[in-house]
């Protein structure tokens, strides 16, 4: 796919990704880097997202790759002070980090299931955008995205739990986008659709009759690219969505339209 993106000057500016070392974080990450922001890179892969961080600085780019599990919030609480420490301020950040619950009917999903979605999905966002937003606040600037679903826009058989999850984070979201508006920081979400990323990737491969469905659901007729999402996280973070606040974002193939 042609790589059609606007350009924004990020010079002097700090980016952190969460969910960095792959998918729709990384392809954040590395657009950040591209238009001239510093850029922590968080993931619980250490090997994965030190390599991530690695390429952006054999690039040319300014990067740091930080180990952190967003389920732990004294491990994003350290991880937000490290990036700051290292750069001197934050701000912007994508919380993409997430997983997926093995598909349940609603009278089965056991508790486990449940509450290791959550802690990744909605937990996980609320704690990295609680330390975010303590930075941001005492700068006085900031713009963060959280990384929603479709799934936080609608209902499907079989996915209660994750889409519980994914719910959470738009109304997280939107409430921390009212308390802060008067703060100079913007908190926007976006919802991807079916995403050609690893996640995916395995959905693909051990649910395909279910997956293809999904797919052809999506009006575009086609999987998401990574980069896609990247670029509409990147634009709500950048002076070009300065208007925009509270904002929940498909970023879908037209999917919810329906």
């Amino acid at each position: 796919m042609t790589n059609n993106n606007p350009a924004y000057d990020f010079t002097g500016q700090v980016a952190l990704v969460t969910g960095a070392a792959s998918g729709m974080g990384l392809a954040a990450a590395r657009s950040f880097a591209e238009n001239g922001a510093a850029v922590a890179l968080l993931d619980r892969s250490a090997d994965a997202v030190e390599q991530a961080a690695q390429t952006l600085i054999d690039a040319g780019y300014q990067a740091i790759g930080i180990t952190c599990d967003v389920t732990d919030e004294a491990q994003v609480a350290k991880a937000v002070d490290q990036a700051v420490d290292t750069f001197g301020r934050l701000d912007m950040a994508f919380n993409a980090a997430g997983v997926q619950a093995p598909p349940a009917d609603a009278a089965d999903e056991t508790a486990e299931d449940f509450d290791q979605v959550n802690a990744v999905n909605l937990r996980g966002v609320w704690a990295a955008q609680k330390h975010e937003l303590g930075h941001m606040r005492k700068q006085g600037s900031g713009a963060i995205v959280n990384c929603s679903s479709l799934g936080g826009l609608v209902g499907l058989p079989e996915r209660a739990a994750y889409h519980a999850s994914k719910h959470g984070v738009v109304g997280l979201s939107k409430s921390a986008a009212v308390e802060y508006a008067s703060k100079g920081i913007r908190i926007n979400v976006v919802c991807p659709g079916v995403v050609e990323t690893p996640m995916v990737a395995d959905m693909l491969e051990g649910q395909a009759e279910a997956m293809a469905g999904i797919i052809q659901d999506q009006p575009i007729g086609r999987l998401g690219q990574a980069e896609e999402v990247a670029a509409a996280a990147v634009w709500l973070c950048s002076p070009a969505a300065s208007f925009v606040l509270g904002a929940v974002l498909p970023v879908d193939g037209g999917y919810t339209t329906h």
